[in-house]
């Protein structure tokens, strides 16, 4: 476990307006649920922007590998000279880590969900925060698709409950798609979309729909590719290749999905499907199988390509080659 560093959240304020200046004296304690992919890159964020973070998972293991993935990620930012030594060992010292909730919440400020995207138990996690957050706590959620209202009705506090959806890879990707439950208060949202820009990031505001913007334009597409090609009417490589060439595409849908993982690119259909309920909402029964099957892309070694641990080449699977 990293000790929390004795010294106050060094932020570096000058030029900072004066909302800035208020978000900041409202906002100097994160707690960070989850510390998966999103949630260490969260927190890496946090920390690297002067802010005292907890992270908290279940697991301490969990944790001991967040934080080693955390410093491999500031090595590389490092080595591109985007952070020095000091800032890096001076961000790792700030963040300190927890298995019990209880004492993850104790005090902060604002609490960042990034836990997996499965409504059941992100109720249940806000329900918990809602009883030993302090009061004055905004809770946030990193889904990419699930409706803040319905989550936010669950706790006391429907108006300090919002969504913060970062990209992945958090240090890398600019957007937070900041999202207002129904009863999300504007000052909430003004706060949450100051410490966005605080933090490097451009915030662009959305209300509560399914899928809300980001996901309700990309999985449909996503979909569609994997209809096409659950269809016959062309191959992995092809249909990633004309969406990377013709359309400007950093990386074809199907390519993209083995990275979002099926299992999540799954619930995200499903949650579309039952949120809007039309059918062109409906997942490719392709798409259903292979998660059934336990095909879900990069995170089990294989979906529409094949990855090899420690190496960065990949092939499509055996199963969609012609």
């Amino acid at each position: 476990m990293i000790k929390e560093s004795m010294v106050a959240a060094d932020h570096k304020t000058a030029g900072c307006d004066d909302k800035t200046q208020q978000m900041l004296q409202q906002i100097k304690t994160v707690t960070i649920i989850g510390s998966g992919t999103m949630g260490n890159g969260i927190c890496h964020v946090f920390a690297q922007h002067g802010f005292q973070v907890h992270l908290m998972d279940i697991k301490q293991e969990a944790l001991d590998k967040a934080l080693k993935t955390i410093g491999k990620n500031m090595d590389r930012q490092i080595s591109k000279n985007a952070l020095s030594e000091a800032e890096k060992a001076d961000s790792l010292a700030r963040i300190k880590t927890y298995t019990d909730m209880a004492e993850a919440v104790h005090d902060v400020d604002l609490v960042v969900e990034a836990a997996t995207e499965n409504i059941d138990l992100k109720v249940k996690i806000f329900q918990e925060l809602d009883k030993l957050a302090p009061a004055k706590c905004i809770l946030a959620s990193n889904t990419s698709s699930i409706s803040l209202t319905r989550i936010a009705s669950h706790t006391s506090r429907p108006t300090q409950v919002i969504g913060m959806h970062f990209m992945n890879p958090v240090p890398v990707m600019k957007l937070v798609e900041i999202i207002n439950g129904y009863a999300t208060d504007d000052k909430v949202t003004e706060v949450i979309v100051n410490l966005s820009k605080f933090l490097g990031k451009v915030p662009c505001v959305v209300q509560d729909y399914p899928g809300f913007i980001s996901n309700r334009i990309l999985l449909p597409m996503i979909n569609e590719a994997i209809l096409a090609l659950q269809e016959g009417v062309a191959g992995v490589e092809e249909i990633d290749t004309i969406m990377r060439l013709g359309m400007a595409h950093p990386m074809g849908p199907l390519q993209l999905a083995d990275f979002i993982g099926l299992d999540t690119c799954y619930s995200i259909m499903n949650v579309l499907h039952m949120g809007f309920g039309n059918q062109k909402y409906a997942p490719a029964t392709l798409l259903a199988n292979m998660v059934q099957a336990g095909y879900l892309g990069v995170k089990s070694g294989e979906g529409f390509y094949k990855y090899t641990p420690g190496s960065k080449d990949m092939e499509v699977s055996k199963r969609f080659k012609r």
